[in-house]
């Protein structure tokens, strides 16, 4: 009994050392706001599990309805200690008669997939 309670062990032991592994970005909550000139400023909420450099959160987009992206707000640094995260991006041209947009995060292993949200702009 004690023989296999120790292989056991051994075998569990690669394991273990393996990092926790982070799901796919996904996007919780969009603000949107009309600025001058015809731009939109949007406030992102993500939620990823960031396990440092390796794996994060590392920008999501904005795009119209027919996939093209509109704007993209890069993010420098993983956000491990600040779950779920906002960060704004402003400038963001959308075309006249572009009525609904949807937003989407991307991280550093798995890319695109996670929760998408798409709203409707109010003008």
């Amino acid at each position: 009994m004690k023989r296999i309670s120790i292989l056991l062990a051994l075998m569990a032991l690669p394991l273990a050392a393996l990092p926790a592994r982070a799901g796919e970005a996904d996007v919780l909550r969009v603000e949107a706001r009309p600025e001058a000139g015809g731009a939109w400023r949007f406030s992102v909420t993500v939620a990823h599990a960031d396990t440092g450099w390796d794996h994060y959160a590392d920008r999501w987009e904005v795009l119209a309805p027919d996939g093209t992206v509109l704007g993209t707000r890069v993010l420098l640094h993983p956000h491990e200690n600040e779950q779920p995260f906002t960060r704004s991006l402003g400038g963001v041209q959308v075309p006249a008669g572009v009525t609904r947009v949807t937003l989407r995060a991307h991280d550093s292993v798995h890319g695109l997939g996670g929760q998408e949200v798409t709203i409707e702009l109010e003008r």
